[in-house]
């Protein structure tokens, strides 16, 4: 089920009046009927898939109480991989087969042998498998870490894992965090679920009114690029840029929103990326939940940059790389990883990875300096440069895409494909940004104004932009789902 559906619209409220107001005094109900909206919510695209959400949570709710029990022994280790042996074998099967079977023929060709592609199968690749595998996994790790007591309740733990908001897309949760509040007795907060309203409304905007509209501009753009010129190539990866933020922290928007109604607060994913003065800030602003787990599970564990200098810069290609591999079953996509390795490794060895963890652009002004509109500008340009490949089918249209640019350096208006006004899409993006920068020191309260009429107004607003922009003949999904 899509947010952005009307079986959704009608979903989300019978959910709620029965979670508020028939079970409300009992929370193990409340939780059964979170465990129960859930498996309704994903099951609605394909229920078989149903299996594996429960095979992953029955894994590891006995993984866990299994390593606590043998948290002095070696048998501690054991069973810890044995959870990550099972959920990495579920993704690595469903997602990366067909890519590993097709990547060992090509091999094989370069040298003149011919293989049939016999073992090659048609799998369908679960949706949000990539986002609950690895948080049933933490959960493990944390138990055998020492960070975290395994639960007992098995129905709180299927809730924690299956928890419908953000179980296709994240935020990648921990235990500690979410467990415990699914652990817990929660009332009805009147403040929180209007903060959760006005997130979800926001979150809609987002996908709706930027990452849709721009969809069919940069489908067209990137589909026929052979025969257009530089300055509509580079149009279609900077829109690109906008259509894939929109799309992912919009739905990071309506989940955590949507878990506010709820009285559950998720942790959050996105802190306006865009405004990043360098690729390390980016990393700390962009998929926060996912640049986390990376850090938490993988990357401290090999040494992280507590080691010499060569090893930590290991640590760190190691990590985009797979965090590449992660976004999907394409070397386009480790190539992408690849790229944000090389230019984070330099900022690292300057020790200029961190200076900007703890403030924003423009912390204490109204304006950002010269030399922040120059970071913020360069940043932007890398990482859009970089989406060339997470973009492109294959790596051959990646560098054709590039080499398109550089050979037909002209200008050339851009026609939309439904044949809409171009700038009113700039002008649109632009009020965006602007609008983002406004607000840019707390992601989670979009609509802040002091004054009630200016917060009425933009309610009125995006409501008028929505209602415009919005096509229920279309539907499109979230990008991230394919994940």
């Amino acid at each position: 089920m899509l947010f952005n559906s009307l079986q959704y619209l009608i979903f989300l409220p019978t959910v709620f009046i029965l979670y508020w107001f028939v079970f409300r005094k009992n929370l193990k109900l409340q939780n059964l009927l979170i465990i129960t909206a859930s498996y309704v919510f994903y099951g609605w695209w394909d229920w078989r898939f149903l299996f594996l959400i429960l095979f992953s949570t029955l894994l590891d709710f006995f993984v866990g109480q299994q390593i606590f029990k043998n948290l002095e022994t070696k048998k501690a280790r054991y069973w810890l991989w044995l959870s990550v042996i099972c959920n990495v074998g579920l993704l690595g099967f469903f997602k990366y087969f067909n890519f590993f079977i097709d990547s060992f023929i090509e091999m094989f060709s370069l040298f003149g042998y011919e293989i049939k592609s016999t073992w090659t199968l048609r799998i369908i690749l679960p949706v949000g498998i990539s986002f609950y595998t690895f948080q049933t996994m933490s959960y493990s790790f944390d138990i055998y870490y020492k960070k975290l007591k395994p639960t007992n309740n098995f129905i709180s733990f299927a809730a924690f894992v299956a928890f419908f908001p953000q179980l296709v897309a994240g935020p990648i949760e921990r235990a500690s965090n979410l467990l415990r509040q699914i652990n817990s007795n929660r009332t009805f907060n009147y403040n929180q679920a209007s903060g959760g309203l006005k997130l979800i409304l926001w979150g809609f905007f987002k996908k709706l009114v930027i990452a849709d509209s721009l969809a069919p501009i940069v489908d067209d753009i990137f589909a026929n690029y052979a025969s257009y010129p530089a300055s509509t190539l580079i149009l279609g990866v900077c829109l690109f840029s906008f259509q894939v933020y929109g799309d992912f922290s919009g739905y990071t928007d309506i989940a955590i929103g949507t878990a506010k109604l709820f009285g559950i607060e998720l942790m959050s994913n996105f802190k306006f990326p865009n405004f990043s003065r360098n690729i390390a800030e980016y990393w700390q602003r962009w998929h926060i939940s996912l640049s986390t787990w990376f850090r938490h599970y993988l990357y401290i564990p090999m040494g992280g940059s507590r080691v010499s200098k060569l090893k930590s810069v290991r640590n760190i290609i190691v990590i985009f790389l797979v965090s590449g591999l992660w976004h999907g079953a394409n070397w386009t996509f480790v190539f992408w990883g690849a790229i944000h390795a090389t230019l984070y490794i330099p900022v690292f060895l300057m020790g200029r990875n961190r200076i900007y963890a703890h403030n924003v652009i423009a912390e204490n002004s109204w304006l950002p300096s010269v030399k922040e509109i120059l970071q913020v500008t360069l940043t932007f340009v890398l990482v859009t440069f970089s989406r060339i490949f997470f973009r492109s089918p294959s790596i051959t249209d990646a560098f054709a895409y590039i080499k398109q640019i550089s050979a037909d350096f002209n200008y050339e208006s851009y026609v939309h494909p439904m044949g809409y006004r171009m700038l009113d899409f700039y002008v649109l993006i632009g009020i965006f940004v602007c609008y983002e920068y406004i607000i840019r020191k707390d992601e989670r309260n979009p609509f802040n104004s002091k004054y009630l009429f200016v917060r009425l107004l933009i309610y009125a607003l995006v409501i008028l932009s929505i209602l415009l922009f919005y096509d229920d003949g279309v539907n499109r999904s979230f990008i991230y789902f394919q994940f």
